[in-house]
């Protein structure tokens, strides 16, 4: 079966390794749409993005991140985080805890996918220090980082990873 959508799903690679080429803007605004087109909770919608291409302050994120120096290579690096407080609006406590990080997760997926399906290059960091990002970002206590994604041209193509297969992860409940 060919679909555009399900090659680019088994296309994505985490990148590590960027071309210093900078990311258009017009480009930028599409994958950020596209992250925003993502499914939440309630449609409560608690993200938030912060764009980060200050060299500075891309260097303090890679150290938040326990060290990970792609992180600053990286021509723009979005900071996904959730809004706590909108969350917990609608959902109590349920929504602070789970459903702003389910939603946040659909987002960063939907970013990830479309930077991919335009040539863009991309990793899901979510090792990092919160509150060194929180720091670093001037956050608000009510708002949560939740990932980092470096984003830019590949410098390299890295070969699909192995993935368990549908008979070790698929239960059929009749």
């Amino acid at each position: 079966m060919k679909n555009e959508v399900l090659s680019v799903i088994k296309e994505r690679r985490s990148i590590r390794r960027f071309k210093p080429d900078p990311v258009p803007e017009e480009i930028l605004n599409t994958l950020l749409e596209a992250a925003c087109a993502a499914p939440s909770a309630g449609n409560v919608q608690p993200w938030l993005f912060y764009r980060v291409h200050r060299a500075e302050i891309k260097e303090a994120l890679a150290k938040a991140a326990l060290g990970q120096k792609f992180v600053a290579q990286a021509p723009v690096v979005i900071v996904v985080c959730a809004d706590l407080n909108r969350a917990s609006a609608t959902y109590g406590e349920r929504g602070r805890t789970l459903y702003c990080l389910q939603d946040t997760a659909a987002a960063i997926t939907n970013l990830m996918l479309a930077a991919t399906s335009l040539g863009l290059g991309t990793c899901w960091v979510g090792a990092f220090d919160e509150g060194a990002v929180s720091h670093v970002l001037e956050l608000p206590p009510h708002i949560r980082p939740v990932a980092m994604i470096p984003l830019g041209y590949p410098a390299h193509s890295p070969s699909p990873t192995a993935r368990r297969s549908l008979s070790e992860v698929v239960k059929v409940v009749d």
